[in-house]
């Protein structure tokens, strides 16, 4: 076992004796990577901070069901994931926010480079403009990396469903692109 797999898991035996150090210390390790995740489905900063936040304290409160068959960064990234999908579906009123300030800035790029960087923002930004199940299934399958069963499961819908929602998204977003 890698020496950081076993330093994860003593943090999170400590976790589960309520040791406050190791949660803050995983929380660390952890929030940044959480913080993205949520970003990228809610488009909100305050509401991706919230929702990261919740999905530690259920993480933390519902430890002792984590089993290791997985990575614990897996299993908290899907608390986050359904938090945020979950959030998403409460606020009904769906808001995009520029993603450029999340964006870090690299100075003195290639010309090339910069030329990729700013096609995939524009990428990014048009997906946030999309219908919020089109955004959520192109989020998780394109950016989070989820195959199709994966994203059925998430989202508790039918394979069907999924694959007919993802061929219309990929099309909203392909016609999107070229009006531009």
């Amino acid at each position: 076992m890698p020496p950081e797999n076993q330093n994860i898991d003593l943090l999170l035996l400590q976790c589960k004796l309520q040791n406050q150090k190791a949660q803050t210390a995983v929380y660390k390790l952890y929030s940044g990577a959480m913080y993205n995740v949520a970003f990228r489905i809610l488009g909100n900063q305050n509401e991706a901070e919230n929702v990261m936040q919740d999905g530690f304290l259920k993480a933390f409160a519902k430890l002792e069901t984590f089993n290791n068959d997985g990575t614990f960064g897996a299993w908290l990234k899907r608390i986050v994931i359904n938090k945020s999908i979950n959030e998403l579906k409460k606020s009904k009123a769906y808001k995009t926010e520029a993603l450029s300030e999340n964006f870090e800035k690299i100075e003195d790029q290639d010309p090339e480079i910069s030329f990729t960087n700013q096609k995939a923002e524009h990428v990014l930004k048009t997906i946030q403009s999309l219908k919020p199940n089109y955004k959520i299934i192109l989020t998780l399958f394109f950016i989070e990396g989820y195959d199709l069963e994966e994203i059925t499961e998430l989202l508790k819908i039918s394979y069907e469903n999924c694959r007919t929602t993802m061929s219309r998204a990929k099309e909203s977003l392909r016609k999107k692109l070229q009006t531009v």
